[in-house]
């Protein structure tokens, strides 16, 4: 993969085809903000891949291969980096946390929120979980009997921001019942600025603040004003809680744990050498809540772009979400819960349609050779997802959406004439990558896993959804991860 076959002709970068562009802007022209991967997309399907796009005078690669996407993630962090001005950004920001951060740092930041998010903290954590869950279905409820429009992204950012603090920080913001939360409005203004600065040909702001700019730069000293007032209590509630487990590990002759994410990043922080500092657990306090809040919300509001569409998929996955609830108005535990496969499989059959990630920005750390082409050192390279999940190669009637085609009793039928298993078509799980791969697969797939179940159970079982627009009129909106334009429902009780 790393080196050009033997007598094969080594072709540069500058040899690969390209759409036409300007001198100095390249084709910045012809990529509008909100929609610019569908052009990656066009230009793919057009000029074959790997091919190259100037984003001002650099060169960016643009590739769709699954086995080379597997390839580069799974030589990550030794051979490869995330692209360099995503890091540089939210340095900026101060949210350069586990997401982007490189070298030796991410070695330990991994290790604590792969250990927060393990399956068995998440299991201890269901109770909590499912009393937010709770909450999201008194407001839907009372949106129904109200006859409102619900605008369900907003509600489901709300319940993933309350799941992520309490799960993460020990602190619970009940965005849910509390109308105007400040912290949630600045969290969302962290992505689309992130976007627009890494794809601003300058960077104008280091020498002039548009009002933009400054409304951000005032939410983003709020949000870090948040995040330390969190971090302080955190150390009270130690310091209290210390002499107690002391005692008790004593008497147990073990040591005694922190009791969430944050209390185990802050001692981490203290002890000697540990080469992490305060800004630090704040950078990945940020990321967590962003990155908590934007991906798994944005994927459930796909779902309910298809669900909402479709009364008979509806009545299909309430009848299946109470056989498994029973008489509970959510799942009552963690067992339980597990028997919702069907309510995952509509989330990820949604983004296998309408990717959260669209593509994966990468660069290689050293000169790397992939399908005869040299890429030097720090070569731009955009991986895109979507065109592997729309290849009838990998999927079955890929354009279809089935959330069946995810459900291990529905990959093969019996056939008729001979009884003998025959398979349903294509299904390569590996082309869908909307977790990453590799060391840095993302450390909250099993959380947004539960939280996809137990909204989508709980919605489907207690509420009938129609969307209250066309579903024609709902866009993809690139604001680094890909989001509906708009997701209104009107909702009625079952």
């Amino acid at each position: 993969m790393h080196a050009a076959s033997a007598g094969a002709s080594l072709r540069e970068v500058d040899d690969l085809p390209s759409p036409r562009g300007l001198p100095l802007l390249g084709n910045l022209h012809q990529l509008p903000p909100a929609t610019h991967h569908l052009t990656l997309e066009r230009w793919a399907a057009e000029l074959g891949t790997p091919y190259v796009f100037h984003f001002g005078t650099t060169p960016v690669t643009v590739w769709n291969d699954i086995e080379l996407s597997h390839t580069v993630l799974r030589e990550r962090p030794q051979r490869y980096r995330r692209y360099a001005p995503i890091e540089r950004i939210l340095k900026e920001f101060g949210c350069n946390g586990l997401f982007s951060i490189e070298g030796e740092a991410w070695e330990p930041q991994r290790r604590l929120v792969m250990q927060a998010l393990s399956i068995p903290h998440i299991k201890a954590f269901y109770p909590t979980l499912a009393a937010i869950t709770e909450r999201l279905r008194r407001r839907w409820e009372a949106a129904a009997r109200a006859g409102d429009v619900v605008d369900m992204i907003d509600d489901l950012k709300r319940f993933t921001v309350d799941v992520t603090s309490t799960l993460a920080f020990g602190e619970d913001p009940n965005t849910l019942e509390n109308e105007r939360v400040l912290i949630q409005e600045q969290l969302a203004m962290l992505l689309p600025m992130l976007m627009a600065r890494v794809n601003a040909p300058v960077a104008y702001w280091h020498y002039v603040k548009f009002p933009r700019d400054r409304k951000f730069d005032d939410a983003m000293v709020a949000v870090h004003r948040h995040i330390r007032e969190l971090m302080t209590r955190a150390r009270a509630r130690m310091r209290e809680n210390a002499a107690a487990q002391a005692c008790e590990a004593l008497l147990a002759e073990t040591s005694p744990e922190p009791s969430n994410l944050l209390e185990a990043m802050l001692a981490l922080r203290d002890e000697p050498g540990s080469g992490i500092t305060d800004d630090d657990v704040s950078a990945n306090v940020l990321t967590m809540l962003v990155a908590g809040e934007e991906t798994t919300a944005t994927s459930i509001a796909w779902a309910l772009r298809f669900l909402g569409a479709d009364e008979a998929l509806q009545t299909r996955v309430a009848a299946h979400a109470r056989h498994v609830l029973g008489d509970a108005a959510v799942c009552p535990n963690y067992g339980a819960m597990r028997e919702l496969d069907l309510c995952e499989a509509l989330c990820t059959e949604a983004s296998r349609l309408h990717p959260v990630a669209p593509y994966l920005s990468l660069e290689p750390l050293e000169e790397v050779r992939l399908q005869g082409v040299r890429l030097p050192a720090g070569t731009k390279m955009f991986l895109l997802n979507r065109p592997a999940m729309l290849d009838p190669q990998n999927f079955a009637d890929p354009g279809r959406y089935d959330p069946d085609r995810w459900l291990h009793d529905h990959r093969q039928i019996q056939d008729a004439a001979s009884g003998c298993p025959a398979h349903r078509g294509a299904h390569e799980p590996r082309a869908y990558l909307q977790f990453g791969a590799g060391p840095r697969v993302c450390p909250g797939r099993h959380l947004a896993a539960v939280e996809m179940r137990l909204v989508l159970s709980m919605l489907m079982a207690n509420f009938t959804a129609q969307l209250a627009v066309d579903p024609a009129q709902i866009r993809e909106i690139c604001a680094f991860t890909a989001v509906p334009s708009a997701m209104p429902m009107r909702l009625a009780l079952r």
